[in-house]
């Protein structure tokens, strides 16, 4: 009887440890995506003390109506503005949280954390904080605070750390593209090369989307930046924000 415990006993041990080595060898094949991330090519290379905006990723978003009309007008006014010299304000001008998926847009550096069960994105600009949660199931979404960032969930597909978010507050920070509080997010963020990285979005928002609106962002990894503290002001250094929501360079005399 002693003898069949002790058997018992040693190959439930090397089943715990053959449980763990494979955990352990999983987790290690797991690519290295911590650092600091700037996005690549760089869209505003060279460019200083000027009104520079990105363009609208990918192909842009298929709307549905009366929804596409809007966006279509208000993008129109905005491009308008800023030939003029006079841009519209946007949230980042006016210092508020990008939020999702805004914040992965980075015109200011990221930087990725990853640690077990969670992967951290600190984006150096209002020094804003997103968590993905690693293989934790999403939780329904009447039990989520809407907020700026939603909540997000992840789990490693080979070498694709495939996230979902959800809960995003219902608001324009995204290009002024109008989504609902139901909409989802999926990203695929992968390695593409030695010190390069993508993720791949993709919106779903049926209540105001006519399909699925995809594109992709890339970055390149800066071993050598180190991120620092940056809250905005309202008054900024470089530019003042007219009355009418328009934005100017200041003057010389008007710059401290």
């Amino acid at each position: 009887m002693l003898r069949a415990k002790l058997t018992l006993l040693v190959a439930a041990t090397l089943a715990f440890a053959s449980c763990t080595a494979v955990a352990a060898n999983e987790a290690a094949k797991e690519p290295d995506i911590s650092g600091v991330w700037e996005l690549y090519p760089d869209p505003f290379a060279g460019e200083e003390l000027s009104f520079l905006e990105l363009p609208v990723p990918g192909d842009g978003p298929k709307l549905k109506e009366p929804y596409a009309s809007a966006w279509k007008k208000l993008r129109t006014e905005r491009d308008e503005l800023l030939k003029a010299g006079t841009p519209r304000a946007d949230p980042s001008t006016l210092c508020l949280p990008e939020g999702m998926p805004a914040i992965m847009g980075a015109i200011f550096p990221l930087e990725i954390l990853q640690t077990p069960g969670r992967v951290t994105v600190l984006a150096e600009f209002l020094t804003q904080t997103r968590r993905i949660y690693l293989d934790r199931p999403m939780p329904p979404v009447e039990e989520l605070n809407p907020n700026y960032y939603g909540f997000s969930t992840g789990h490693w597909d080979g070498d694709t750390l495939v996230v979902t978010t959800k809960g995003v507050k219902e608001r324009s920070n995204f290009f002024e593209i109008p989504f609902s509080s139901n909409m989802v997010i999926t990203e695929r963020i992968r390695l593409t090369g030695p010190d390069l990285m993508e993720d791949t979005i993709t919106i779903t928002d049926p209540e105001r989307l006519q399909e699925p609106y995809t594109f992709t962002y890339g970055y390149k990894r800066n071993p050598d930046y180190v991120i620092e503290e940056y809250f905005c002001e309202r008054e900024d250094p470089l530019f003042k924000v007219g009355a009418d929501g328009t934005v100017e360079m200041k003057t010389g005399d008007e710059i401290k």
